[in-house]
């Protein structure tokens, strides 16, 4: 129904719109960049989606139009290092109408404002080049103002100039201090400059288009955004945390690609013939393609060649690791498949621990987000990837192998997903109940349940969360805390409780628009797709442009007992200091963000009521905590951190900032022993590698005591007696 309606409104917002773009403003110096017809027509759609179905209602006017120019500037130059204070006197002109071109499409104004930003950046980057090799005197007291944000924007060309050569006297003395001899620094530094420059000259306009609609939509909230075709295939393969294709990662080199990792069970794994830091020099489709000589590619324009449907060909060529790029490249022939990430999925480990002379074991599943393969889920794949289906697995091994006493779900650093995994992954720790409650724009609300009985683990367990939990990671610890279920440990979450729908927006768009776009792209004699001079868009295999997706916000999420996460986060039981700066990381340092509010709570039937439970916890924590070497220094080192966030120029004097560098290293050194003798470990001096397994996580093991503690307390299983009801 959705489906419907949506592309009802947008066939006609596309057909209404018929007023023209205004011409574009050329820049002199650069090769100006300009936007295709595709992009206006997605532009026009996107106000139009916002406009009808954004949870916030809102209209595009000037207010918005004001808020998407400033993010817009920022997003290019956040410290000021490229714009004059007259190219932002001149971008001004702009600030109240961005929101009537939006509505018919017209991007002349960004697309200006980029190119003007692409010729400063080309101005500073020539300039530093030619500055690499001057005479610097590294005795001088002078200093380098690294951050400028809040500093005001520079009138003239030779104030920019300044800005650049300390910039490059910094980058200097820095690898000046590293030992390297001087005419080495030069030709780094004057490497790194050129492939910046480089990097520049690849800038094209799907490149610009998703900064603009990056700045557009999130002037709108924090969590509606564009994605252009690649990058919505990127977005979708995270979430099924699978590809297809051949099984590598790549990065760019040197203006080469080059294999970084081989994914385990991939095409590439299985054949033997690459290895991580062959470079890939040229690609063809199929096994009698033509190749294509990659060599100076954008890495994702490389990518796309590579990738493919699973059961198809790809050949390359490929200088093996070592050898020179002059030598004679070896051909290997690959069928793509279907290649899982399991880097990226839920994982377990086992920790044994003595306590009273008893021994515990603790089962801990990291899971990195909330994942599903909708795609393979949805054409009957009985072995689709999810969150749920993988975790289930390790709890089953937990279980009846490993045979722990309790398990901790890691949820650190993990920035959601799914919502459906949320609720699915709460069943596995409940018998069945609501889970989440979710109000439309309409103001509906809708209680979401786990409805299959049983819980596959029902033993004592607790869940792990940091500032970077969010979303759905909010959604199983605020259910999981709310039905007495288990523990929540480490810092409040990041408050981000609102809901995103996903809309292809190609889906929407009537299907004579789409042909009448694909007429502009012509075949040449060989059959392959020729864009018009300028546009970089992407086409199915059928010649259709891809208009890409959007992640619109539509609804609001509750815990069951009626507390939206929005703002506030999940609040844990057992509360540690957080390494992560609560006043710059969270939905509550975001300007756009929906606010805090609450409804009625849901029916639902408490496993327990831990309040008691949880302040016995919270007093052993503490005392632990008060004779906690790892606890001080986590402490100290997060006001050092504060410390350091409030600086914003450095000393450019060789001598000094390398007594400052010495100075730091070691007092980290010695707090580093100091740890390691508290743990019964040998010191380390500096530059020595340690190994994996005394790396020490301080809030995953004092979770474990918590875990034990809890097991101490409640015999067991057993959690407590009293469950308590919670109705509307």
């Amino acid at each position: 129904m959705l489906r419907r309606v949506l592309m009802i409104t947008f066939t006609a917002a596309a057909l209404a719109c018929s007023a023209s773009p205004k011409p574009q403003k050329m820049v002199d110096g650069v090769q100006n960049i300009k936007p295709d017809e595709q992009q206006s027509l997605v532009l026009r759609q996107v106000v139009n989606l916002i406009e009808s179905y954004n949870y916030k209602k809102l209209e595009i006017n000037d207010s918005i139009s004001s808020i998407i120019l400033d993010r817009y500037i920022k997003a290019l130059d956040p410290s000021k290092y490229y714009f004059l204070a007259s190219d932002i006197k001149d971008f001004d002109k702009f600030r109240t109408e961005l929101d009537d071109d939006f509505r018919i499409g017209d991007l002349s104004a960004p697309f200006y404002i980029f190119n003007v930003y692409l010729k400063r950046y080309n101005e500073r980057i020539n300039y530093s080049i030619a500055q690499i090799k001057g005479k610097y005197d590294f005795n001088q007291n002078d200093t380098y103002v690294y951050d400028r944000e809040k500093m005001p924007w520079i009138a003239t060309t030779a104030g920019l100039d300044d800005v650049w050569k300390k910039r490059v006297k910094y980058e200097l003395v820095n690898l000046k201090i590293a030992g390297t001899p001087d005419a080495k620094n030069v030709e780094t530094l004057t490497k790194r400059y050129e492939n910046l420059k480089s990097q520049a000259a690849k800038f094209n306009n799907q490149d610009v288009f998703q900064l603009i609609m990056d700045a557009f939509t999130e002037a709108i909230d924090p969590h509606t955004n564009y994605f252009n075709p690649r990058n919505a295939e990127v977005f979708n393969q995270e979430m099924s945390r699978s590809i297809e294709g051949i099984g590598a990662t790549l990065q760019l080199e040197n203006e080469v690609t080059k294999i970084v990792s081989i994914v385990p069970g991939g095409p590439a794994f299985k054949s033997k013939q690459l290895n991580a830091g062959d470079r890939i020099v040229a690609v063809a489709q199929g096994a009698n393609g033509e190749f294509e000589d990659v060599i100076g590619w954008r890495i994702d324009n490389t990518v796309s060649r590579i990738k493919g449907p699973k059961g198809t060909t790809v050949k390359l060529k490929v200088i093996p690791v070592g050898q020179e790029l002059s030598s004679k490249p070896v051909i290997i022939t690959l069928v793509r498949e279907k290649v899982i990430l399991a880097d990226q999925s839920a994982k377990k480990s086992v920790k044994t621990i003595q306590s009273d002379g008893k021994p515990y074991k603790i089962g801990i599943i990291q899971v990195p987000a909330f994942y599903a393969d909708f795609k393979a889920a949805n054409t009957g794949d009985p072995n689709y990837k999810s969150t749920t289906r993988d975790v289930r697995l390790l709890i089953d091994t937990l279980k009846n192998t490993d045979k722990v006493d309790a398990i901790i779900m890691d949820l650190r650093s993990n920035g959601g997903g799914s919502l459906v995994e949320a609720i699915d992954l709460t069943g596995l720790f409940i018998d069945k109940g609501p889970v989440v409650q979710v109000k439309d724009l309409r103001g509906s609300v809708e209680v979401d349940e786990d409805k299959n009985a049983g819980a596959a683990w029902t033993g004592p367990m607790g869940v792990m969360v940091d500032r970077l939990s969010a979303s759905a990671s909010e959604i199983f610890a605020g259910a999981i805390q709310d039905y007495g279920r288990g523990i929540i440990m480490g810092t409040q979450t990041y408050g981000k409780g609102t809901v995103q729908s996903s809309i292809d927006l190609n889906r929407l768009v009537n299907p004579s628009i789409l042909q009448k776009m694909a007429s502009l792209f012509k075949r040449d004699s060989k059959g392959v797709i020729v864009s018009p001079q300028g546009s970089n868009a992407v086409l199915d295999k059928d010649g259709i442009p891809q208009l890409g997706q959007i992640n619109l916000t539509m609804a609001k999420f509750y815990r069951v007992n009626g507390n939206s996460t929005q703002h506030k986060g999940v609040i844990p039981d057992i509360n540690f200091p957080s390494v992560y700066p609560l006043d710059k990381i969270g939905e509550d340092t975001e300007p756009s963000a929906l606010p805090f509010d609450m409804i009625k709570p849901s029916n639902y039937k408490a496993v327990a009521d831990l309040t008691d439970i949880k302040a016995n916890l919270l007093r052993l924590h503490e005392q632990r905590m008060k004779s906690s070497l790892d606890y001080k220094v986590l402490n100290e080192d997060i006001a050092d951190s504060k410390k350091r966030d409030g600086e914003t120029s450095i000393t450019l004097n060789e001598s000094k900032l390398k007594a400052e560098r010495d100075a730091l290293e070691a007092k980290n050194l010695t707090r580093l022993n100091e740890l390691r003798a508290s743990r019964g470990l040998a010191p380390v001096k500096k530059g020595d590698k340690i190994a994996k397994d005394e790396n020490y996580d301080l809030v995953e093991d004092e979770s474990i005591k918590v875990m034990i503690d809890l097991m101490k307390m409640t015999e067991g299983n057993r959690l407590t007696n009293v469950p308590k009801t919670f109705e509307k």
